[in-house]
């Protein structure tokens, strides 16, 4: 892996069976890189894997690393956590659904990190990159699982990124708002009001990916005005609460929630 660029790069991507990780996996391949792609079903990596000359791993993401490091000839420059589930609900959602969003959307992170810094830091440089959410900077409505545990992504990026960012570990955490992708779809009427009208495509996700590693950014923000709203949720909190309460209560007028 040289520097500034990706072109030899070992890169792992999970969750590529389409939308984010497939563009991910896309652009990492067009730019030199080898790339591991990852998913629960093989036969939705296979058809990628073959088109941009990578490898299919499946697997759970939280157990992928091994595999994939041996695949890559022993080094991973780049991981991508990619996977993740959509889980909308509210405070009252089965446990099982809050277990398997913290795990997916949490865990799955921290035992990656587990299994890449030991030799990231001992050769001094590697790459995590988290696709979180405009839900963990904001919050999203209808969603109270997603939105908890991508704040949790987003937390346990930022915590990488100032622990070791000084010996050599690059970290950025992707935080758009809608993406045409099947996690789109599942959002349902809230994401429908609050998603859909500003829906940008995959690929435009792994532009901004690019530009953040160039400038060495760790916030992703494929929709730029995520950064207005952070800062005015940041600047007055009770009236940022207040402007979302009334699109929860547009929501459930319109959807009968």
């Amino acid at each position: 892996m040289t520097m500034g660029t990706v072109q030899g790069a070992g890169v792992v991507v999970t969750g590529a069976g389409g939308g984010i990780g497939a563009a991910l996996a896309r652009r990492f391949a067009a730019q030199g890189a080898r790339v591991v792609v990852n998913d629960l079903d093989l036969a939705r990596i296979e058809p990628l894997a073959k088109e941009i000359g990578g490898i299919a791993v499946a697997g759970d993401a939280s157990g992928t690393v091994d595999a994939a490091r041996e695949a890559l000839d022993g080094t991973i420059d780049v991981y991508c956590a990619n996977a993740g589930l959509a889980s909308p609900g509210d405070a009252f959602a089965d446990e099982d659904v809050w277990a398997a969003a913290w795990d997916v959307n949490v865990m799955a992170h921290v035992r990656a990190a587990r299994a890449l810094l030991p030799d990231w830091l001992e050769r001094g440089s590697g790459r995590f990159v988290s696709t979180a959410s405009a839900a963990g900077l904001l919050t999203m409505i209808g969603a109270a699982p997603y939105s908890v545990t991508k704040h949790g992504a987003v937390a346990f990026a930022e915590w990488l990124s100032l622990t070791y960012r000084h010996r050599g570990i690059k970290v950025h955490a992707i935080c758009p708002q809608g993406v045409r992708t099947d996690m789109l779809t599942a959002a349902g009427s809230a994401g429908e009001l609050v998603l859909a009208p500003g829906a940008i495509e995959p690929d435009a996700v792994a532009d901004a990916l690019f530009e953040a590693m160039d400038a060495d950014r760790f916030l992703v923000l494929p929709h730029p005005e995520v950064a207005d709203y952070y800062q005015a949720r940041a600047a007055d909190p009770d009236r940022w609460m207040r402007g979302m309460n009334r699109l929860q209560r547009q929501w459930e007028e319109g959807s009968g929630a």
